[in-house]
């Protein structure tokens, strides 16, 4: 049930711990180093890493980045849809939620993402505005009514008792200034996310009462069960519902502008198959045609540029995604935990590079902003709570075992990595321009 609930009240975070600001701190610092890239993480790791395995480490970095915001596309999408499911459940007892209904949510989902950033990319800074206001306001319009009509545990429960159901033992190069307003939006954004999400936790610790009867509620989501219970009210419960699914969609339109952007980003650098024409940038304005080439250095009018064809790709993955569900929930589960394991691994690699370079005692590029001393202490602290986060994210999440309770994350993530280092021994080596050499600089 956590897993649910913070996907639902706290989806754009990877969590709320202490640790994680180390993690945040130390992407600040590689945002400052005067190159902020739509690349992210393989730009970073092209900028620090030893220079004898540079190339490989950038690259196995950017398909793991790209697998990693593509399958966030589809698990957003996946939550908000079959919340719309819970709904229908919630409503009317003899609905019976069917695989093919969640699959068509997903794509629905993900249509309107790829729509908004086509047809209203110039729109997208404004929407965040409201995004944020919404997800403000929002959550206090779900836990206040929580915290005054709910019956409430006692701080022992609530903050000391743990229950335990599983069986165990217990978008850059398009922002103005980007190498300042990054990381401040960045700290801000933690910041204000740990303090709600605290408070929505919080919340939930002391209003949930009677945890086995939310588990077996019939919505699939026990938080849809829980504001039911406090207001006896469906009208009540579809208010507070819809706010948190308007939020998770807002979100998808977010993912699809990073993931499409990393895509057209690692194209530029020769790192796909088909980058040639991954990397095409549109004017949305007249239709398909392609008017400008970074590569080129051609000039597209400010603020209609997108990469096209790198959203249509999104879409075109999203959409097989999606249809996965149709074969095996199981599957696409897979799927989606895989999107956390790449993103995690990616932070692993860029901010050990970082850790990496300071050990060899090699000076960092010019930055605005530096950790100074405390730099090396804070990339160890990241590293220390992502390295076992990591290991976690492949263990079952219930035992006994079997094929329906396996998690299936550890066969695709080493897939993708055999994969991209297959791709990379027979072509990549040949064609990949590591963003360094790119800029001349000396490693």
């Amino acid at each position: 049930m956590a897993s649910k609930i913070e996907s639902v009240f706290h989806s754009d975070k990877l969590g709320n711990e202490p640790e994680w600001n180390a993690v945040e701190i130390s992407a600040d610092e590689l945002v400052e180093t005067k190159t902020p890239t739509a690349g992210g993480q393989y730009h970073w790791v092209s900028e620090f890493s030893p220079r004898w395995c540079q190339k490989y480490l950038s690259y196995l970095s950017g398909w793991l980045l790209a697998i990693g915001w593509q399958g966030s596309i589809v698990s957003l999408s996946f939550v908000a849809g079959t919340i719309v499911q819970g709904l229908i459940s919630l409503h009317d007892a003899t609905y019976e939620p069917q695989q093919w209904h969640g699959t068509l949510l997903i794509i629905a989902a993900v249509a309107i993402a790829i729509a908004i950033n086509v047809f209203l990319a110039k729109m997208l800074p404004m929407a965040e505005i409201l995004i944020l206001i919404l997800h403000v306001v929002g959550l206090f319009a779900i836990i206040i009514p929580l915290l005054a009509m709910a019956p409430k545990n006692s701080a022992k429960v609530a903050l000391l008792t743990i229950t335990n159901d599983g069986g165990w033992s217990s978008t850059a190069e398009e922002v103005k200034n980007a190498s300042e307003t990054l990381p401040r939006a960045i700290l801000w954004g933690a910041t204000l996310n740990a303090i709600l999400g605290y408070v929505a936790v919080l919340t939930l610790c002391f209003t949930m009462t009677d945890i086995p009867a939310l588990l077996a509620t019939t919505t699939g989501y026990p938080f849809l069960q829980l504001l039911y219970n406090v207001t006896q009210s469906f009208g009540g419960t579809a208010v507070m519902a819809a706010i948190v699914i308007i939020t998770l969609v807002c979100a998808v339109v977010s993912e699809v502008a990073t993931a499409s952007r990393q895509v057209w980003a690692f194209s530029r650098d020769d790192g796909f198959p088909f980058s040639k024409f991954l990397r095409s940038v549109s004017y949305p304005a007249f239709g398909y045609e392609l008017v400008g080439s970074v590569l080129k250095n051609e000039q597209v009018k400010p603020g209609w540029n997108i990469p096209l064809n790198a959203l249509w790709v999104s879409f075109g993955f999203g959409i097989v995604i999606a249809l996965i569900n149709l074969g095996s929930s199981v599957a696409l589960n897979a799927v989606v935990s895989l999107t956390i394991s790449a993103l995690i691994s990616s932070y692993i690699v860029s901010i050990g590079c970082l850790l990496s370079k300071r050990l060899r005692g090699e000076p960092l590029p010019p930055s605005r902003f530096s950790l100074g001393r405390w730099g090396m202490a804070i990339n160890i602290t990241a590293l220390i709570f992502l390295v076992p986060l990591f290991f976690f994210l492949f263990f079952p999440t219930a035992t006994p075992v079997d094929p329906q309770t396996m998690n299936w994350n550890v066969v695709m993530f080493g897939g993708i990595t055999v994969f991209a280092t297959v791709y990379y021994v027979l072509v990549g080596r040949k064609v990949y321009r590591p963003p360094v050499l790119i800029q001349n600089r000396d490693v």
